[in-house]
């Protein structure tokens, strides 16, 4: 059996390449009948994610424990899978003043692979070694590994690799697969099953990964002290509309007015967090850093402290 009928029998074990036996009939329909079939299956999705929450909860007990020993959430696909992460992953700097070293996005082929595919790239073993080497993974970091299919050799061998170091590796798929649960320690498989578009798995699949890494790492986030109630406290006001945004957080947050809120930001230097804390404690500038220094950043406790 050559390569190409060795990869077409795989397929067929694939649930993400099965065909979905309610759509059969899509190509008949108009724009509002395609629209609503579509809409019927991402409505499955949430449900599948919210099985699999147990071991989300362990994957971020995980990446809290690297970020407390300073390392690394580090993200890792191919295709649709590594654009996901990349998102992901450049999201949390202006969201929660992360540096941009903090949670990295890897993807197979690298940057151009983000506008434009990579022919080859996914199936590249070494490459995904040459690629964790270039950042030199530790055994601090959390190595997530990306694929729908569940079958990626990229991504797979990227996880073998980092198990192999001492890496904490957690698995995303959406199609269940030996291999590739045996390549990581805590596997996160939300089986989506046959996508509206047969093997389209930017679809229902990517939908149930953005979910999953959204959970990752803004919970990974608020455990290490970047929100404040369900504010975004360590937003980075980096341009007009963060600003804006940090303003509200501060009124939010105290109950202060505009007036009030824009002056402590101009004291705290734009730092939400700081400012948040100064108003609500009296405290000035200095005293106000050195709390949230002896509380791991954590406002709530900062606050908590000062009051008593």
């Amino acid at each position: 059996m050559n390569t190409q009928s060795q990869l077409i029998d795989e397929l067929k074990n694939i649930a993400t390449e099965a065909q979905n036996q309610d759509t059969l009939d899509i190509d008949l329909l108009d724009s509002m009948g395609i629209l609503e079939k579509i809409n019927a299956e991402d409505q499955k999705v949430a449900g599948v994610v919210k099985r699999i929450i147990p071991d989300i909860a362990k994957a971020v007990d995980k990446i809290v424990e690297a970020f407390a020993c300073g390392g690394r959430l580090i993200y890792l696909g191919a295709g649709t899978s590594g654009r996901l992460g990349v998102l992901d992953a450049v999201e949390c700097p202006p969201t929660f003043s992360v540096c941009e070293q903090q949670v990295i996005g890897i993807i197979a082929g690298g940057d151009k692979a983000i506008y434009k595919a990579v022919e080859g790239a996914e199936d590249n073993q070494q490459l995904a070694i040459t690629d964790l080497k270039a950042i030199n993974l530790c055994k601090n970091d959390v190595l997530v590994g990306i694929a729908a299919s569940g079958r990626t050799p990229y991504v797979i061998s990227a996880m073998q690799y980092a198990k192999s170091v001492g890496v904490t590796v957690v698995g995303i798929s959406c199609s269940e697969n030996k291999k590739f649960a045996l390549a990581n320690d805590i596997n996160l498989c939300a089986v989506m099953g046959a996508e509206v578009l047969t093997g389209s798995t930017r679809m229902k699949s990517g939908t149930a990964q953005k979910l999953i890494l959204n959970m990752l790492s803004t919970a990974s986030m608020i455990r290490s002290g970047k929100s404040y109630r369900n504010l975004m406290i360590d937003v980075n006001a980096s341009n007009e509309k963060l600003y804006a945004r940090a303003v509200r957080i501060v009124m939010q947050a105290t109950d202060c007015n505009y007036e009030c809120a824009s002056q402590a930001l101009i004291q705290a230097n734009n730092n939400a967090k700081l400012a948040t804390l100064m108003i609500l404690t009296g405290l000035d500038v200095a005293e106000a850093k050195a709390s949230l220094t002896t509380n791991n950043g954590f406002l709530r406790k900062a606050v908590e402290q000062a009051n008593n």
